[in-house]
């Protein structure tokens, strides 16, 4: 596959899972993670000729599942190791298809944790044999809720086995979780929260008038493949029309579209038919694209590591990239924290000309989608906004 060298990451996790310690690995996006672990599995799997379900890896989002089935067919190429991904958001035949991989005990099951339940509930799945387990992205799992389906998942395997756990941040609740389903694990921390070298980080101090226009002006300065982050799938679903509006072939990519319309839009990413996808931070972990140049945050993310996962898209692999986040002066505190994480202030850019004269309206509001520090009850009182009486006895009653 044209791999010669080992990343930092691979040279120091793939020795430890062949030794049979179980791990938690601590790195960021973009390092080389998932072949860290794949490889040693596979191995394993190779030289005990094992024909059942034996390693199981749980990642939290569909992309990222098929994003590592895709891996694992790549790697084993040559082996005979089968895998199967599951995952839900597809239709009856996609369940079909994943039940029959199941029976047909495929070596690895890659899955998100509420679909792999469904099957382990049904009594279909059988996890008998498992020798690896392997939580991918863990950090994100426990964002999106899912701690109490993993440890409902873990009680299905048997103790003795080799679990191994990969995250790009290490709070205090992911130890937790490692206290609770590791055994007296090796650790490994590479670069915690660090953006790749090769990326060209700016800024843009605007206001929300401002953003839509700057960004039209930025997509036209030449950039192959874009992605464009925004809080909320509301801001998606508005940017993806104002930039269809602009005749820039864009696609919006968020929870409700149909499984098979979210892989349409990441194949013809991939496959460069489309140069802009514009997306929530589920975009940030489950989408591994080579030779995007440039990521946009229409929105200063709210948690600094959800800003490295972001930029984390582009200079993958030791290329490099442009990041552009637009900062209006709700965002100032977050800017900080993010420059406080990555230890460096992030160049500021100056506005275009022709954007000068866009003024916002009544200052910048706060953001309805977002922060709501200067929001809510205040909200009210600065724009003339009573509160209705209160009915007498304290109870309100019905208009």
């Amino acid at each position: 596959m044209g791999f010669n060298t080992p990343t930092p990451i691979q040279a120091m996790a793939i020795p430890v899972i062949m030794n049979g310690d179980d791990l938690i690995a601590c790195a960021q996006t973009g390092t080389g993670k998932t072949a860290s672990y794949l490889l040693p599995v596979l191995d394993n799997i190779c030289k005990t000729h094992k024909h059942h379900t034996t390693a199981l890896v749980l990642a939290p989002t569909r992309e990222l599942a098929q994003q590592i089935d895709q891996q694992v067919e790549g790697l084993a190429y040559f082996s005979g190791v089968s895998s199967q991904a599951i995952f839900g958001g597809g239709d009856g035949m996609a369940y079909e298809q994943q039940r029959r991989g199941i029976e047909n005990n495929v070596n690895i099951i890659i899955a998100t944790p509420g679909r792999l339940i469904a099957h382990l509930t049904s009594g279909v799945l059988k996890m008998n044999n498992i020798t690896h387990l392997v939580l991918d992205e863990a950090d994100r799992m426990l964002d999106m809720g899912f701690n109490d389906d993993i440890m409902r998942i873990v009680n299905y395997l048997p103790k003795k086995r080799q679990t191994l756990l990969f995250s790009a941040t290490m709070p205090q609740r992911i130890r937790k979780l490692a206290n609770a389903i590791l055994n007296n694990p090796q650790q490994i921390n590479i670069a915690i929260s660090q953006p790749a070298a090769g990326i060209d980080q700016q800024i843009y101090r605007v206001n929300d008038q401002q953003k839509t226009p700057l960004l039209k002006l930025i997509l036209k300065e030449g950039y192959q493949s874009s992605i464009i982050f925004a809080s909320r799938k509301e801001i998606v679903k508005s940017l993806y029309k104002e930039l269809k509006a602009a005749h820039i072939n864009t696609a919006a990519f968020h929870s409700d579209l149909e499984q098979k319309e979210r892989e349409e839009i990441l194949l013809r990413f991939k496959n460069r038919q489309l140069p802009v996808i514009i997306g929530t931070d589920a975009l940030s972990r489950g989408i591994d694209v080579e030779g995007i140049d440039l990521v946009v945050n229409y929105d200063v993310p709210p948690d600094p590591e959800d800003y490295v996962h972001r930029i984390g898209r582009t200079a993958r692999a030791a290329t490099t990239g442009t990041a552009i986040t637009f900062v209006n002066n709700r965002d100032l505190r977050r800017l900080k924290t993010i420059e406080e994480l990555i230890e460096r202030p992030i160049n500021q850019k100056e506005l275009p000309e022709s954007l000068a004269g866009i003024e916002p309206i009544k200052e910048d509001r706060p953001d309805r989608h977002g922060d709501k520090t200067k929001g809510g009850r205040r909200n009210n009182r600065r724009y003339g906004k009573k509160k209705p009486p209160r009915p007498a006895g304290g109870e309100s009653k019905p208009a």
